[in-house]
């Protein structure tokens, strides 16, 4: 399956691109992965969309297989390139010149031609019943179709490859048909009449001739005809019944609908709805405090990204987006701490407009204004008069209040707002007879007002959730169980990374033997321990340059060393390894404010002698270094992993996937039993602007756990408990064992790593490389989640990502699906392996016999590729880096052979498990696993 870039033009997709294309991790030319999004009768999916596709759409219309756009938009298909969706140029010929025999060669070299250097690999030919209407008489209209059609002809032969749809033109499809990709017809159920500037119904008669004409093309001409009908953009219910209502009406004359709004700006409904993966998170931040330690991004975005959605973030102090619309967005969420808001008035506005174009707001804390009559009157609430008197008692509480901690309810924050009668209360308190809620589901979402959403334990400096956040997002935004892209897992085994930074490699050791940090590292883990390791230094640390040149050349001797072991990936840590990267601004310029209060540069980073910062040194002149000078041949700099507070501002983050790196760390996932919340479980990361997404280290590194390298030294066990707190009974994140050089200088800290290494190692998991985990987040990102008919879902990415998740226990009839290896039971839902880059499945709704016997992957800690599926038989190819092995369900009476030879059965077992060889360093040798249950 070909892996590629997509979904943005920038460095960012560019950098997982080029390590996908060197590694050829997942790599797999399986043929029903090109075709795992074709419905059963094997039309396309072809989506209409005339405005300039963006960021936020084009990972939605990746669900597609071919996407109609209008290059006068000023769209260029070649920034966005995706693995199974063609882009479509609209070519309109109302004004062609028709009449001229000419026009087959002058229009192709000078309007398709610089089409297809663009990047569209197809074109749809819109206006010819425009032009054919508006010829003079017979004669005229004849020749103007013979020339259309034989500009058809041309291009075809001149773009053989291309894709071609014809709209209308019925007359033509006699010479045209051979080379049409589809057809479009009329609208079946609901069109839009310019006259009156509205969508209406289409009259029965008209309905009808439109089927019988599409039946007739179907039949005659064997050529996919789709339907476009309309509804108005916002409507998303009036799109889904509409799709639905076409595709039954059209079922017998071969018609694929798609519904769409009259300007074509609207991901469209057809046979498959591709559901919005996003969220917008408004918060009122002030002028100096970092994105990172929001509460947007501190504490919503973790239970968001759980369910699936990966978060954009505004201030409300800055100009908000408009274009939040229900088929680009699940909703917004907004925290608000600080009121009054400076233009209030305009804040207002902006909620009830998006609230009228029907997208869910979910208000966590605050609304951000004053709940005035005609306000809580469009929002169907009720304001009461007056102060609560006497106690506050609870009337009514919902198991999810409470979550972590219960305030005790305090009448200076009753807000006096009941919800009416079509609202849910989560949480109603009263005082004599003045009764509130202040926690609600409500029509339009919902809200949580302080202090019931998080609390501060001060005398511990903890914080709780005082509700339970994942279960109130999920109603409050009206979020249905779909297939969700899950980066914490793969073929149902939990992933393994090791990721150390460079900090105290120049730190001598503390016991006998080895000189310096590394060197006891390398002797006692890395060597040791086989498994995918990511190993980092900061050049001003190491290089002769930097603040130990006497040391460097010993220094450099190690790090070669460990950059030498066939299972270590590397990565930098700068070069001067700043700590407050705050201090940076968005020019890439060092604010100097600490220099200016008398800190220094130690304030800042390193204080390495005669040096300025400079961003660019920093990273590429980092990778650069290392590359040069330490990294043996074939290999060089993957990742960057941020140094200090890893709070890097957008530009970092940017600059280094143009230089050419992954990016990790900063997050802040700490969660242990004594610490026992989900605010100390950190997002998968942070959107910083366009080409500039942070991701975040999984875990924590053992710094925290040793209160900062102060001790105990062996503290750093407790990760274990992370793990734990982390896996069950939801799996939040990965394992990431991240630490740092400095680890290598005590015995106890050394001792304490082994002792996780071990606990780790017993548990089933899937070791992989910290650039991999990166890549599957930047394809998590962007992943295409879309419904088909009424039980079946496809999913497309770049071929990263290859787990989903189910929100409950259910089975995918694989009997009925595309590139799909198997599942596996979990705690929170059903994992579902996907064996490429595309899957289509169905759930299945009831036992099915021929789907309940189908043999299939359990579970397995290898990558899987060239998947195939047969009436009774598996067949692919299984690899992985350290101990790989996959067992294999339904397979107890089959015939299962690896590399040729037959797999003996564990005696007991229900399962089939293969033990697979290990790959001896970064390069995977794939096995044969065939498996045959015919009779």
């Amino acid at each position: 399956m070909p892996r590629v870039a997509q979904a943005a033009p920038d460095a960012q997709h560019a950098v997982a691109l080029a390590f996908a294309k060197a590694d050829g991790v997942n790599a797999s030319g399986a043929a029903p992965d090109s075709a795992a999004a074709l419905g059963h009768d094997g039309a396309p999916n072809i989506a209409f969309f005339y405005s300039k596709p963006t960021d936020v759409v084009v990972p939605m219309l990746q669900a597609y297989d071919a996407v109609v756009v209008a290059p006068s938009t000023g769209f260029h298909p070649d920034d966005y390139p995706l693995a199974h969706t063609t882009w479509v140029a609209r070519v309109d010929l109302a004004h062609a010149d028709a009449d001229s025999a000419n026009l087959s060669g002058a229009f192709v070299e000078q309007t398709i031609a610089p089409l297809a250097a663009q990047g569209y690999a197809g074109f749809a030919f819109d206006g010819i019943d425009a032009l054919l209407a508006g010829a003079p008489n017979d004669e005229v209209r004849a020749t103007r179709a013979h020339n259309v059609a034989t500009l058809i002809d041309t291009v075809e032969q001149r773009f053989p490859n291309a894709r071609l749809i014809q709209y209308g033109g019925a007359s033509l499809l006699q010479q045209s048909h051979p080379h049409l990709y589809a057809y479009v017809t009329g609208s079946v159920i609901r069109t839009f009449d310019p006259a009156r500037k509205a969508v209406v119904a289409v009259p029965d008669a008209q309905r009808a001739a439109t089927l019988a004409d599409a039946r007739r093309i179907h039949d005659t001409f064997h050529v996919p005809v789709v339907s476009i009908d309309f509804c108005a953009a916002t409507d998303r219910a009036c799109a889904r019944d509409t799709a639905r209502a076409a595709r039954i009406a059209g079922a017998d004359a071969g018609v694929t609908p798609y519904v769409t709004d009259p300007s074509f700006d609207t991901i469209g409904v057809g046979r498959i709805e591709v559901m919005p993966r996003r969220i917008l998170l408004v918060q009122d931040r002030d002028g100096t405090q970092p994105l990172d330690e929001s509460p947007g991004v501190r504490d919503v975005a973790t239970p968001l990204n759980y369910l699936g959605y990966t978060v954009d973030y505004a201030d409300i102090g800055k100009p908000l987006p408009d274009h939040v619309t229900p088929d680009r967005y699940a909703g917004v969420v907004v925290w608000v701490d600080q009121t009054p808001i400076a233009d209030v008035e305009a804040w207002r506005q902006w909620i009830r407009a998006r609230i009228g174009d029907n997208v869910k707001v979910v208000f966590f804390s605050d609304f951000g204004f004053q709940m005035d009559a005609d306000t809580g009157a469009a929002l169907g609430l009720t304001l009461r008069d007056g102060r609560p008197r006497g106690p506050i008692t609870i009337v009514s509480k919902d198991p999810g209040i409470g979550f972590e901690v219960m305030p005790a309810p305090d009448a200076r924050d009753a807000d006096g707002i009941e919800v009416g009668d079509n609202g849910t209360p989560l949480l109603r308190l009263k005082a004599g007879d003045f009764v509130y809620d202040p926690v609600a589901i409500t029509p339009w979402g919902g809200y949580a007002l302080s202090p019931y959403t998080i609390a501060s334990l001060n005398t511990i400096g903890q914080e709780r959730w005082a509700i339970q956040p994942i279960d109130f997002l999920r109603r409050a935004l009206a979020l249905e169980p779909m297939p969700m892209p899950d980066t914490t897992t793969e073929n149902g085994r939990r992933f393994f990374m090791v990721h150390v930074d460079g900090d105290g490699f120049a730190s001598r050791c503390e016991f006998p033997g080895p000189d310096f940090s590394g060197q006891a590292l390398y002797d006692r883990l890395f060597s040791k321990y086989r498994v995918p390791t990511t190993l980092s230094v900061i050049e001003g640390e190491v290089g002769p340059a930097g603040l130990y040149p006497k040391l460097s050349p010993r220094l450099e001797e190690i790090a070669r060393q460990m950059f030498a072991l066939p299972n270590v990936e590397i990565g930098t840590h700068t070069y001067s390894h700043p700590f407050e990267w705050e201090d940076v601004q968005e020019s890439g310029q060092r604010v100097k404010h600490n220099i200016d209060e008398g800190g220094g540069d130690a304030a800042f980073s390193l204080n390495i002698p005669g040096y300025t910062f400079d961003l660019d040194r920093e990273i590429s002149g980092s990778i650069s270094y290392i590359n040069k000078r330490l990294a043996p041949p074939g290999k060089k700099v993957k990742i960057l992993q941020w140094s200090g507070n890893c709070e890097p501002p957008g530009i970092a983050v940017r600059r280094t996937y143009e230089a050419g790196a992954l990016n990790i760390n900063g997050g802040d996932t700490v969660i242990t039993k004594t610490a026992d919340s989900w605010t100390n479980i950190a997002p998968i990361g942070v959107d910083k602007g366009p080409g500039a997404y942070q991701v975040y280290a999984p875990n924590q590194d053992e710094n925290v756990y040793t209160d900062d390298w102060q001790g105990p030294f062996y503290g750093f066990t407790r990760v274990l408990e992370t793990f734990a707190m982390t896996d069950e009974p939801r799996r939040f994140k990965p394992i990431d064992l991240y630490f740092h050089m400095y680890s290598g200088t005590k015995i106890a800290s050394l001792r304490a790593l082994e002792q996780i290494y071990e606990g780790v190692l017993k548990q089933s998991v899937f070791p992989i490389y910290t650039s991999e985990y990166a890549r599957k987040v930047l394809d998590w990102r962007d992943y295409a989640v879309a419904r088909d008919g009424d039980h079946g879902w496809l999913v497309r990415g770049n071929g990263e990502l290859r787990e989903l998740r189910f929100p409950t226990a259910t089975t995918p009839d694989l009997a009925h699906s595309q590139n799909v290896a198997g599942y596996t039971a979990a705690p929170d839902g059903t994992y579902i392996h996907v064996a490429g880059s595309s899957a289509s499945f169905d759930i299945a709704q009831q036992a099915d016999a021929a789907s309940a016997t189908q043999p299939y992957v359990k579970s397995a800690s290898a990558y899987l590729r060239k998947f195939s599926r047969g009436a009774h038989s598996l067949s692919f190819e299984a690899g992985g880096y350290y101990q790989p092995n996959l067992d294999l369900a339904n397979a107890q009476a089959c015939r299962v052979t690896l590399d040729g030879k037959a797999v003996a059965r564990r005696a007991g077992t229900q399962d089939v498990h293969l033990d697979l060889p290990a790959a001896a360093g970064q390069d995977i040798h794939y096995h044969q696993v065939e498996v045959n249950c015919g009779s």
